[in-house]
């Protein structure tokens, strides 16, 4: 019976020198099945990087380096181009609209809408702001506190058909009571003199 998968080589001997020939056995044990598979994945890798065994790499290597260098060269003239034609002249252009026209009278001016706010220092806008701030914080306590006895008071009922509900274990007037506290927080943070 003949084995059904057989595939006969032909074979050509080479004369290499003994240590070189050890040499390329323990070598070719570590990365191929034979010598032949060995020479040929090497022949192979020199061949497709078209590196000559005779050369180093560090030539290759430094002609990669001087392309990556080339690239990013390229890369910033690129960014410093975008700037230059148009990040500046948006920007020159945008403080041209925002900049005051000083050629104009002051009488020709229209009456601000809004009151002028008399300057105050810094010591009282950080007043001010602390004052802004101990006032969400506790409102911000408030609506927690609020939310947490609605939210003690919330239990699971099972239904007969679906998937159940959730019910509010409070009075009328206690929901009420809850509901009518966090009306009265609200966006609305006029203070006495109205900053």
């Amino acid at each position: 019976m003949k084995p059904l998968h057989t595939k006969t080589y032909n074979f050509s001997a080479i004369s290499i020198k003994s240590p070189v020939a050890d040499h390329f056995r323990k070598f070719s044990k570590k990365v191929g099945r034979s010598h032949t598979e060995t020479l040929e994945s090497m022949m192979n890798f020199f061949e497709g990087n078209q590196i000559s065994p005779n050369e180093s790499l560090g030539p290759n290597m430094t002609t990669m380096e001087n392309r990556l260098k080339k690239r990013i060269n390229a890369l910033v003239a690129i960014i410093k181009n975008i700037e230059k034609n148009q990040t500046k002249p948006t920007n020159t252009m945008l403080q041209l609209l925002f900049q005051e026209d000083k050629g104009k009278e002051e009488s020709s001016r229209v009456d601000p809408i809004f009151e002028v706010q008399p300057l105050i220092t810094e010591n009282e806008e950080l007043q001010f702001y602390r004052n802004q701030y101990d006032v969400v914080k506790q409102q911000l306590h408030f609506i927690k506190s609020d939310l947490q006895r609605l939210g003690d008071s919330v239990t699971f009922v099972k239904g007969n058909f679906g998937g159940g509900y959730l019910k509010i274990n409070l009075t009328q007037e206690e929901f009420k009571n809850i509901i009518n506290n966090s009306t009265h927080v609200h966006y609305h943070n006029e203070t006495k003199n109205g900053r």
